[in-house]
């Protein structure tokens, strides 16, 4: 998609793919607006058609220019907080954050301001931009790695149907315990909530889909573990820990799920994330390297080793 981002408005050129579309049906059926927030842009005027005020059933034909108020401050009921972040990659419409371990990805009540949700919301406060931030989707307080943010919400729309169409591609890296035998495999085992515990997760069968496929990266004898990397079909709580811990290889650290306490967390990183991004149309790869002071993982190019398992 041809764009260019002109103060508050941001200006897209039509290709001959879109030639046809009515405004109302491009906004519906490419930009996955909702109907709430088709109204919102039609009340106040936000979108012009070679810079004039048209009616929304207008046709686009190609190189028309459509205009769209995207960029200009918009309150946000975030509370901001400083915080030292590892922004991996940023533009006008999300960005990528590598989340360290000890925090919760959003807030748990409108006045919680230790999360990285809020730490995000300052960053961007202080570049100027004040924007209804949502977080596409989160990781356990102790996991570590690539979280993905929409700095608007019609952006976050379309990330969220990218998400739900498994369109947004996470890869995990792992320490799990004892040798694992297997190269690769399939987890599918139903999860749901365990009535004996508030947070743990079980297996269940009246739980809901739950699939994660793994691979065998590295055997490390000398330590008792296995580094793995996953990925996963569905995005159920605890999914990865469960899993495994289900088939007698519990994450290093989660001894929630079994694992022994030999770090200070449970050893899971979201090592990668790849998505199309939304606006340009083009491929987002992004690598997040483990953060822990004391290092859990071993030192490698993740890049490197995770080409080689596949």
């Amino acid at each position: 998609m041809i764009f260019e981002k002109k103060g508050d408005w941001l200006l897209l050129k039509i290709p001959l793919q879109w030639e046809g579309l009515s405004i109302e049906a491009f906004f519906s059926e490419v930009l996955l607006a909702s109907k709430k927030q088709i109204h919102l842009f039609k009340m106040e005027k936000k979108v012009q058609f070679n810079n004039q005020n048209v009616p929304w059933n207008t046709m686009l034909t190609q190189e028309d220019i459509l205009k769209i108020k995207l960029f200009q401050p918009q309150p946000n009921n975030i509370i901001p907080t400083y915080m030292d972040l590892s922004i991996l990659y940023e533009d006008d419409f999300l960005l990528v954050v590598n989340k360290p371990a000890s925090i919760d990805t959003h807030p748990h009540s409108s006045e919680d301001a230790s999360s990285l949700l809020n730490g995000v919301a300052y960053h961007l406060l202080m570049n100027g931009e004040e924007r209804p931030l949502k977080h596409i989707h989160r990781l356990d307080r102790d996991t570590t790695g690539c979280v993905l943010f929409a700095k608007h919400d019609l952006v976050a729309n379309m990330l969220d149907h990218m998400l739900r169409e498994r369109k947004i591609n996470r890869t995990y890296i792992a320490l799990i315990q004892g040798s694992l035998s297997q190269k690769k495999g399939t987890i599918n085992k139903p999860i749901g909530k365990d009535r004996h515990h508030g947070s743990r997760r079980r297996i269940s069968e009246t739980g809901q889909t739950a699939i994660t496929h793994f691979k065998r990266m590295k055997q490390l004898p000398n330590e008792g573990l296995t580094l793995i990397s996953c990925t996963l079909d569905t995005g159920r709580t605890h999914q990865i820990r469960v899993h495994l811990s289900s088939i007698h290889h519990p994450l290093a650290g989660d001894v929630l799920y079994g694992g022994k306490p030999i770090f200070d967390r449970q050893a899971l990183h979201a090592v990668k994330i790849q998505f199309t991004h939304p606006i340009s149309m083009e491929d987002v790869t992004v690598y997040a390297p483990p953060l822990d002071r004391q290092p859990i993982f071993p030192d490698e190019n993740w890049e490197e080793s995770l080409k080689e398992t596949k």
